[in-house]
C-alpha cells in the first residue's frame, strides 16, 4: 500500500492535468501534509497567477510552509503575499504571521538580534495597519517581549567589554546603552559598571591624563548617587569616591582598587 501510495504521488508530480494538482494540493493540506502541499504548489502557482484562484492558493502556500514549522520560507511567502494582495480578505492574518514567523527565529539574546528588530517592526506595521483587530493586544505584548531581549543583548554587549577589562570601550557601550534603553532592569548595576570602568581606566591612563579622567569618574559618582543613594553597591562605590577624591586632593594615584 505505502509503495502503490508513493507511486501514485510520483504520477501525480509528473502530471499535466494542473487541476488535479490543486485538488490534491488542497487535500494534502488538510491532511497536514504539508511537504506534498508545497510541492505541487510549486509547480502550479505560476499556472495560476492570473486567476481568481491565486490569492487562495497562495495563502495556503504560505500557511502550508509555516505547519512545516519553515519560518524561514514561510516569512518570505506571507511577506509576498501582503505585497501581492495587500486588500484581500486574508491581508490582516498575513501581516500578523509574518511577524510571527520573524519572532520565531529571533535567537537568543546574546546572538544577532536582527530578526528580533524585524519582528518588532513587522507587529508595530501590524499594529498600525488594523488598530481595531483582536490581535493587537497580543502583537504588543509580544513587541514587549522582544523589546526585552534586545535590552538583554544591549546589557550583556556592554558588560562583556567590562568582562574583558577593556574599560574605555565599556563605558562607551554602557552609556550608549543606558541611553537607548533608559528604563533598563539592568540600570543600577550598569551605572555601577559605568562607573567603576571610568575609576580603573583613569587609574590605568599615563599620568598626564589622570587627572581629567579621575575628575570624570568623580562627576559620574555624583550622577550615580543621586540616582542611587541607598544602593546595593554602596560599599564599592565609596570606596571608589574616596580613591579618587584622594588622588585629586593630592594628585597621587591609589591603585589599590583594580
Amino acid at each position: 500500500m505505502l509503495a502503490s501510495s508513493c507511486g501514485q504521488y510520483e504520477k501525480l508530480l509528473k502530471s499535466t492535468d494542473f487541476d488535479l494538482k490543486k485538488a490534491k494540493a488542497k487535500e494534502y493540506y488538510d491532511a497536514g501534509q504539508y511537504v506534498k502541499t508545497t510541492e505541487l504548489l510549486a509547480q502550479i502557482l505560476p499556472r495560476f497567477r492570473a486567476t481568481e484562484e491565486a490569492e487562495e492558493l497562495n495563502w495556503m502556500n504560505a500557511k502550508a510552509y509555516f505547519g512545516m514549522r519553515d519560518y524561514f520560507m514561510a516569512g518570505s511567502y506571507y511577506k509576498s503575499f501582503i505585497e501581492n494582495f495587500p486588500f484581500g480578505k486574508h491581508a490582516e492574518e498575513a501581516n500578523f504571521m509574518a511577524a510571527m514567523c520573524d519572532y520565531n527565529i529571533a535567537p537568543r539574546s546574546e546572538l544577532d538580534q536582527e530578526n528580533t528588530k524585524n519582528a518588532i517592526e513587522g507587529f508595530k506595521i501590524f499594529t498600525n495597519r488594523f488598530p481595531a483587530s483582536p490581535k493587537v493586544e497580543e502583537a504588543n505584548k509580544l513587541i514587549k517581549e522582544l523589546q526585552e531581549k534586545l535590552v538583554d543583548k544591549s546589557y550583556l554587549s556592554a558588560k562583556l567589554y567590562y568582562d574583558m577589562k577593556q574599560y574605555k570601550a565599556a563605558v562607551v557601550a554602557l552609556n550608549n546603552s543606558l541611553k537607548e534603553y533608559a528604563d533598563t532592569k539592568y540600570r543600577e548595576e550598569m551605572m555601577f559598571l559605568k562607573l567603576r570602568s571610568l575609576y580603573m581606566y583613569a587609574d590605568l591612563s599615563l599620568p598626564q591624563k589622570q587627572k581629567e579622567r579621575f575628575q570624570e569618574t568623580l562627576d559620574d559618582y555624583y550622577s550615580f548617587m543621586e540616582e542611587y543613594p541607598k544602593s546595593t553597591y554602596s560599599r564599592d562605590v565609596n570606596n571608589i569616591y574616596q580613591k579618587t577624591n584622594k588622588y585629586l586632593k593630592a594628585g597621587i594615584p591609589d591603585s589599590g582598587v583594580k
